[in-house]
């Protein structure tokens, strides 16, 4: 097992280290740039790294105090270049004067701040996100001034200027990666690990790994024990790993989504009959094995460590798990994501996603180990185990149905399932005299779960969507869902759409970002949204929603344009139209938490 661990390890280091040889330059490598100020002009300069351009039409010069001034069109700029169907600048130096004579006269005398804008990428195919630096200066200085965001004395940047009072979750994560030593960052980051280990994002996984170990203890094999179980639970939490960190760090590299595509109705089809499979393996109809050709080639190149032929596939479902069932967006994933892209810095943002995954998967580590040693032996019980777990396969089945399919069918087939399960546990069966009393239990719960069963077919054919409340459709949900009526969600599909709606709004704005297979979207709708304090607060607010479900191009673009990672993301704009950066909102917040956040924004 030791040695098992020790190739484990040796395998992601290679993984970081040809990361970090990739080529790549990092956001400060890419984009030198710099101000200085004379008695006569303020002269800008961005020195490029090796093949590195800029977009012209995203270089901007900004006056944003005393007052806000585009100055971009006074300004003598270099040409720009055709590079294929973009203009963009690539010389090694680019030097823009500003006179002081401008700015007296745009904004008059006194101290003023410059923001310049920018966005570049590299020959080699990598594109950087937006950028952004400002610096202060006033007009009456006689001497040369230098004025850099990167000053130890005066630090200067939006994002330091913004959020001196409050900082975004992703902001504050982004800076500890930029700050903070390895091992603390490593260290943080696997606490939030744990505490995502807590959310839905991690539940779907334990009946998976419980079935793993239970057909894995069958068949005749040795009795499961506790060592045993904790090796094949941590094979599958360092696939779970490998595979958020694999993901995450092309996501910030390329800005591809690959748990968004995962999505995809055909592959979510797919998995969920992989999952029908699995328990109708598991009810006994039949035995899923490899070739009788192919097993026995593996148990010859396996006689010293007995079942290791299964790792593999131990292996490729914890892999699949983490981009299918567990698709969980937060602030420090995205802030890492973020963090990733601009700097391209995947060797610690690949790390910081490893070792949060590993944080996230240590609840699945004692769940191994446990049922390791309270594994029954093989026999009557074991089979009893085995159907068990059949039954929550294809409750796991329908829940990734729920994604693709309409509400109506998956109310049906949550009936279906509660009323065969019943049935099929005895719920018809009679009850003979010298019946045992864990029996007549059983029977019990095989009555109750055909009722709920017969309840939920009612409310299906209703035309009922959920499951915790089948009888909506009859009066009995009207109360409970009244707030989320009157707070309801105007859909945007395209930027356009967006600009259109924030520009002619006259009170501030709330966008959420959603998709049907979110999780965490649809606690926040049943918990936060449905609180009779956030729901008044949100009543003062135009209500916006971007579906990102189909991940179309659109829905690429939109979530590009706000630098977010994926749902459940929450925008604010004020009334005036500004984007309120520092009030993003990432994950699952309590209604208590997203209450305070609603009244910051509102100025309370």
């Amino acid at each position: 097992m030791k040695k098992s661990l020790l190739l484990i390890l040796m395998i992601f280091n290679l993984s970081l280290f040809a990361f970090e040889q990739s080529g790549f330059l990092t956001v400060d490598e890419a984009f030198k740039v710099d101000a200085t100020q004379d008695n006569q002009k303020v002269t800008v300069n961005i020195e490029l790294g090796e093949q590195i351009y800029l977009y012209a039409d995203k270089l901007k010069f900004t006056i944003t105090k005393p007052k806000e001034l585009s100055i971009g069109e006074f300004l003598k700029l270099p040409t720009p270049k055709q590079h294929d169907d973009y203009m963009v600048f690539q010389d090694k130096n680019i030097d823009i004067d500003i006179p002081l004579s401008l700015i007296k006269e745009k904004v008059g005398e006194g101290a003023f701040t410059l923001k310049i804008n920018y966005q570049g990428c590299t020959e080699k195919g990598l594109c950087y996100q937006p950028l952004n630096k400002s610096f202060d200066f006033h007009t009456s200085n006689a001497v040369s001034k230098r004025a850099s965001w990167k000053s130890e004395a005066e630090p200067k940047s939006e994002t330091n200027t913004a959020t001196q009072v409050v900082q975004s979750e992703e902001d504050q994560i982004i800076n500890t990666l930029k700050s903070g030593s390895m091992f603390t960052i490593l260290a943080i980051f696997f606490g939030f690990g744990l505490l995502l280990s807590l959310t839905p994002c991690i539940f779907p996984m334990i009946p998976i790994l419980s079935s793993i170990i239970v057909s894995e203890s069958g068949d005749g094999k040795d009795k499961m024990s506790a060592k045993r179980g904790l090796f094949l639970s941590a094979v599958y939490v360092f696939s779970m790993s490998v595979a958020y960190a694999f993901a995450g760090v092309l996501a910030g590299l390329f800005g591809a989504n690959i748990q968004t595509a995962m999505q995809n109705p055909w592959v979510i089809s797919t998995f969920a009959l992989v999952f029908i499979a699995l328990a109708f393996s598991m009810f006994g109809y039949y035995e899923i094995k490899l070739p009788s050709k192919l097993q026995s080639k593996i148990n010859k190149t396996s006689d010293k460590a007995k079942g290791n032929g299964g790792l593999v596939g131990v292996a490729i479902m914890g892999f699949l798990s983490a981009l299918i069932v567990g698709p969980c967006v937060a602030p420090a994933l995205a802030g890492a994501l973020v963090y990733i892209g601009q700097t391209g810095d995947a060797l610690l943002g690949g790390a910081a996603l490893f070792v949060m995954s590993l944080g996230m998967g240590a609840p699945l580590l004692a769940i191994g180990a446990g049922a390791g040693k309270f594994m029954p032996k093989p026999g009557g019980w074991m089979t009893l185990v085995s159907q068990i777990f059949g039954v929550v396969m294809l409750g796991i089945a329908i829940w990734l149905l729920s994604r693709i399919l309409p509400g109506e069918i998956i109310l049906f087939l949550w009936a279906l399932f509660f009323i065969a399960s019943g049935v099929y546990a005895g719920a018809f069966d009679s009850v003979k005299e010298n019946t045992k009393q864990v029996m007549k239990m059983i029977k019990v719960i095989a009555i109750t779960s055909v009722m709920i069963g017969a309840i939920m077919l009612i409310g299906a054919f209703s035309g009922a969507t959920d499951p915790l409340k089948p009888f909506a459709k009859f009066g009995g949900g009207a109360m409970a869902i009244s707030n989320v009526q009157t707070n309801s969600f105007k859909k945007v599909k395209t930027i356009k759409e967006l600009e259109y709606e924030v520009k002619n709004s006259d009170k501030p704005i709330m966008i959420k970002f959603t998709a049907d297979w979110c999780v965490i979207c649809k606690e926040l709708e049943e918990i936060t949204f449905v609180d009779p304090k956030v729901a008044k607060l949100m009543s003062e607010f135009k209500l916006l929603k971007i579906d990102m479900t189909k991940n179309s191009d659109d829905d690429k673009a939109l979530l590009k344009k706000f630098d977010a990672v994926g749902p459940p993301t929450i925008i604010f704009y004020d009334k005036d139209a500004n984007e309120l950066k520092n009030f993003k909102t990432i994950g699952f917040k309590s209604p208590e938490v997203f209450s305070k956040t609603l009244e910051n924004v509102l100025g309370r």
